[in-house]
């Protein structure tokens, strides 16, 4: 009897401590899965998702003829810029941060003091584009962006901008013009 009590004690234990394991390892399983979650949202925000956002907002203001609401966030953008945490880029994708940086800033800085002007905010937004094109390009998009083209902007010489949609709207002539434009890149 003493040997059947010992035996079912020890198939209790056994019995408890398997399920015990099972138990943690489901709680690690499940630690770990959100863990990861964690880590792939985090991996897929973009480092220059805030300057991207902002950009894409500026030129939306742009496209409405809003020259205030342009020059506010055009303050946010150079802010982005400077506010970019530059060590969660790679070393290729920092030199192209380094290389657009000080010029985007600026032309963001000209849009910003130009509330009222919309052809001198367009003209920088013109540069300011191709400066944030060229970030997207190296640091990737985190959304699919279109690549959009206006011939006719600048005397028929054209300019570039990012749209958030496939649809045209045109942020250099605005509400006169919104459809002038055609899709050259979709990127994401």
């Amino acid at each position: 009897m003493k040997n059947f009590l010992l035996s079912l004690t020890l198939v209790t234990i056994l019995f408890a401590a398997c399920n015990n394991n099972g138990s943690d390892k489901q709680a690690s399983d499940s630690t770990s899965t959100m863990g990861t979650a964690a880590t792939e949202a985090t991996v897929n925000k973009k480092p220059a998702s805030e300057i991207l956002s902002a950009y894409l907002r500026l030129k939306n203001a742009l496209t409405n003829d809003n020259d205030k609401e342009a020059a506010a966030i055009a303050t946010e953008l150079a802010g982005a810029f400077k506010a970019m945490d530059k060590t969660a880029l790679t070393p290729e994708q920092r030199q192209v941060f380094t290389d657009v940086e000080a010029d985007a800033i600026e032309h963001a800085d000209h849009i910003a003091a130009n509330a009222g002007n919309l052809v001198h905010q367009r003209e920088h937004f013109e540069t300011l584009s191709e400066e944030v094109y060229e970030l997207v390009k190296a640091t990737g998009a985190g959304q699919k962006l279109y690549y959009t083209h206006c011939p006719m902007y600048n005397n028929n010489k054209g300019a570039n901008w990012l749209s958030e949609t496939k649809e045209v709207k045109n942020p250099y002539f605005g509400l006169a013009m919104s459809t002038c434009g055609l899709v050259k890149e979709e990127l994401n």
